[in-house]
């Protein structure tokens, strides 16, 4: 899957990276190695950047665009999710920069200009309104999100696995491909 060029811009995404064939990739987008993008997942580089890195997976039914520059945010928002990153099935990521060993929860929202750094834990159905900037070590939860507490050693390896999981994963569906393939 190459995904689809938008304006001469088209997607740059690594060799050993997996993209199910439902999902959409469109115009100036980048994916690192060993990162997995999952059924139905839509990613809109179309009018800024999107870059995510390696050994990040984006769950299925989950958006990822960015905004365009206009008079008060000349550059506009793009879009950027480290690496080793769980996004959960079904969140929206719109214009923020998600830092490396994160785990942001199913059906979660995080709006233009938001910061997450390192080992953040977002709850599932948590919203971060614009502009937020999450603390590393902590879990954020709720509507809008708050800080709720320090994350827990079993949290962080949690995080941690999360990430390796889906490495490993990914492995067995290329795999799968490729010997279908062969058997073709």
């Amino acid at each position: 899957m190459a995904g689809d060029a938008f304006e001469g811009k088209v997607p740059c995404i690594a060799a050993t990276a997996y993209v199910d064939d439902s999902a959409k990739i469109i115009g100036d987008v980048t994916i690192g190695r060993d990162s997995s993008v999952w059924p139905m997942v839509v990613i809109r580089g179309d009018v800024n950047s999107i870059t995510i890195g390696d050994n990040t997976n984006i769950q299925d039914c989950s958006v990822m665009h960015v905004t365009h520059g206009y008079n008060d945010v000349p550059d506009g928002f793009s879009l950027s999710v480290g690496d080793n990153v769980t996004v959960g099935h079904g969140v929206i990521l719109h214009g923020c920069l998600i830092e490396d060993n994160c785990l942001i929860g199913m059906g979660s929202t995080m709006m233009d200009g938001v910061v997450v750094h390192p080992y953040v834990m977002v709850g599932a159905g948590s919203l971060v309104s614009p502009g937020k900037t999450l603390d590393g070590g902590f879990l954020w939860l709720g509507t809008p999100a708050r800080k709720v507490r320090e994350l827990t050693k079993k949290e962080y390896a949690w995080i941690d696995y999360s990430a390796t999981h889906y490495v490993n994963l990914k492995n067995r569906y290329m795999d799968l491909a490729s010997h279908q393939k062969k058997m073709e």
